[in-house]
């Protein structure tokens, strides 16, 4: 039905964008159409090549470009990674062709040239952000082991895949903020809502799924000052040796650091000011001198004390030591007790869910929201409770509205436990479409819809006025957009 396709569309061509953040498929480069020749894929891969063949076959895959659109080249490596990627999250790809996927990952690189002509600038902070949910969450499947995930991806080390993470989304982030900037002024009108609502049959109006809203209070070991100051001093220590006694910083590295690059003697290769690590620790390390030894900082992350080993141009070449402060057993067990505290003071009723959460909660981002959990998707309060995260749907599944879970230990990448309890403030059961109750989501079907008009719009004119080059293997690809230029 049309309704269903139109839908359809701007799944794909906007929360298709959020899932691929998680799912960085897109895997090339931001480059002046530089194709970089070593990155061969070696092993057997299952490819579609018409959008109307749905049978796949083997063959081995070299390394080759699809497309050019501006200055980004889509590579055919990266819609082999789009199926992997999708096959991962446990998603269908039977009836996904190459020329579906190519044509996303074209509408990206339109969005992500038009950005950088009309200087929409992207924070890197906010990049480096993400970036470290995505490898905490990743490495967590592989069972903490970075060696693995560095082998999986095809990659030599753990900092070599943040690179290409960083660089794939950076390109999704301005594709996302040059498509926000197309629709930011698209509005719909009640009788448009009204005139949307009732064009469609209704035994075709959509059905909304069951839906739950959930607030949580977290709760942290304290680090003390004492541990802060042993993990300083433990590195001033390394620093001295270093520095007055010519001791290897590479050797105390391996022997002392915490994060992946201890196996390489802290080495981290080819950092730019645009890198993806933490802003304190670019500015310490374009701060030294080569062979210089900062003294130990302290970022998001944990101390280091970093040196450089070569500068090269633009690019530094560092080795760097991480600690993070102990924590004890004794503040670990005063967490759990106060948790413990906080949730039967709620359970008695001497205070409310809300109030807690603002008076206890550790989580800066919740805590003055009384703890109300934020849709990473649609940014509101919701969570479908068939597309929520696994791990807490299955927290909250059994919950009844108003009750608080028992107490759940998570543990950081550091290692580090932390302590939470859960409620459901509110669910919403699964329904048809009523124009009066679901008033809001249909305004937002509404205007979605208008968006996908407004953006296809948009895409048929910048098609036109920008260099697209698609390859010989895919100029028989239905493309819903006019990419062949026909």
């Amino acid at each position: 039905m049309q309704l269903g396709t139109k839908l359809l569309k701007f799944t794909l061509n906007n929360k298709a964008i959020g899932l691929l953040f998680f799912l960085f498929v897109t895997g090339s480069q931001a480059q002046e159409i530089v194709i970089d020749s070593t990155n061969v894929i070696q092993d057997e891969v299952k490819v579609l090549l018409k959008k109307d063949s749905l049978a796949p076959f083997r063959r081995f895959k070299a390394e080759g470009v699809s497309a050019v659109v501006g200055e980004f080249v889509v590579l055919d490596s990266d819609i082999d990674k789009s199926y992997l990627e999708l096959q991962q999250q446990g998603m269908s790809v039977e009836n996904v062709t190459r020329c579906q996927l190519l044509g996303k990952l074209m509408e990206d690189k339109l969005y992500a040239h038009h950005a950088k002509v009309d200087s929409i600038l992207v924070s890197d902070d906010e990049i480096n952000s993400r970036i470290e949910q995505q490898l905490t969450y990743i490495i967590e499947q592989f069972g903490g082991d970075e060696e693995k995930v560095a082998k999986f991806y095809k990659k030599n080390s753990i900092d070599e895949l943040r690179q290409e993470l960083f660089e794939t989304n950076k390109i999704i982030y301005l594709a996302n903020q040059m498509q926000q900037k197309v629709v930011e002024n698209i509005e719909v009108t009640p009788e448009e809502v009204r005139q949307f609502f009732f064009s469609i049959p209704e035994d075709e109006r959509p059905v909304f799924s069951a839906e739950v809203e959930v607030a949580q209070i977290l709760i942290e070991p304290e680090i003390t000052e004492e541990a802060k100051r042993k993990v300083i001093d433990r590195l001033n220590e390394f620093r001295s040796d270093i520095v007055e006694n010519g001791a290897s910083f590479a050797t105390k590295a391996v022997l002392y650091s915490k994060d992946g690059s201890a196996a390489r003697g802290g080495l981290i290769e080819g950092i730019r000011k645009d890198s993806p690590f933490a802003k304190d620790f670019k500015d310490m390390a374009f701060s030294l001198l080569e062979g210089e030894v900062s003294e130990p900082f302290e970022t998001e992350f944990g101390y280091h004390i970093v040196t450089v080993d070569k500068v090269r141009g633009q690019e530094l070449d560092v080795r760097h030591i991480i600690l993070f402060p102990d924590v004890s057993q004794n503040d670990i067990d005063k967490a759990r007790a106060k948790i413990d505290s906080v949730r039967t003071e709620i359970v008695n009723g001497s205070i409310s869910f809300t109030e807690a959460a603002q008076r206890f909660s550790d989580e800066k981002e919740t805590r003055n929201n009384g703890g109300q959990l934020v849709n990473p998707v649609s940014l509101d309060t919701r969570f479908d409770l068939t597309k929520m995260d696994p791990t807490l749907s299955a927290q909250v599944y059994n919950l009844e509205d108003g009750e608080v879970s028992q107490v759940l230990t998570e543990r950081d990448y550091t290692g580090k436990s932390k302590f939470k309890i859960l409620t459901v403030t509110k669910r919403y059961q699964e329904h048809p479409a009523d124009f009066i109750k679901d008033y809001e989501k249909i305004q937002d079907l509404a205007l979605k819809e208008k968006q996908i008009r407004t953006i296809g719009e948009w895409q048929d004119e910048k098609i036109k006025e920008t260099y697209v080059s698609v390859n010989q293997d895919y100029q028989d690809c239905e493309f819903s957009s006019n990419w062949l230029k026909e």
